[in-house]
């Protein structure tokens, strides 16, 4: 028996919507479409923090329907019916990589594993920065990551050219997040 496609209102088919894959179709998106995607990620993050689906969407100005259509893939329902995050996602983001020269560059990641992995770098590179000590850059030189197109993520290990960014404050660690607009 074949399955009967599911309908919305009018009777016109339902669509989930398709999310951006590469840096260069997310720029093509409307800017209110771009802030929904990114909040959607952050909402989804705070869930695995165990805020709910309601205070983390109320928190980031999304609606949970929103988040439930555009995240839905990162998301489980549990025996009482709530959303719960899953352990990870392939949720897109748009992240701020530290690299030579004096401006990060954005770089669109698929999942939350591969931001947290930039989370890390930027970690390393800020303690390097204000304490001097490069343990942690040095476990992480040999780990690499791709974008969201299969390149790999550049990652600025240069103690000279960290500390030179250092000093002249071109290094932002406030946020990985890119602020868009």
């Amino acid at each position: 028996m074949a399955k009967i496609p599911k309908r919305g209102a009018g009777g016109q088919r339902c669509r989930r919507p398709r999310l951006p894959k590469t840096l260069a179709q997310f720029d093509k998106l409307p800017r209110r479409s771009q802030l929904a995607i990114e909040n959607v990620a952050h909402v989804v993050t705070r869930m695995r923090e165990g805020v709910s689906l309601t205070s983390a969407a109320t928190e980031y100005g999304v609606s949970p329907r929103t988040v439930v259509r555009l995240g839905g893939s990162a998301l489980r329902k549990d025996a009482g019916g709530r959303y719960m995050a899953k352990k990870s996602d392939n949720l897109p983001r748009v992240l701020l990589v530290q690299v030579h020269g004096n401006k990060p560059i954005e770089v669109a990641v698929r999942g939350s594993r591969a931001g947290s992995e930039i989370a890390k770098r930027a970690t390393a590179q800020r303690e390097f920065v204000h304490t001097g000590d490069d343990s942690k850059l040095r476990k992480l030189r040999k780990t690499k990551i791709s974008d969201a197109e299969g390149r790999e993520v550049p990652f600025l290990t240069d103690e000279d050219e960290l500390a030179r960014q250092g000093d002249l404050g071109a290094l932002s660690f406030e946020s990985i997040y890119a602020r868009r607009g």
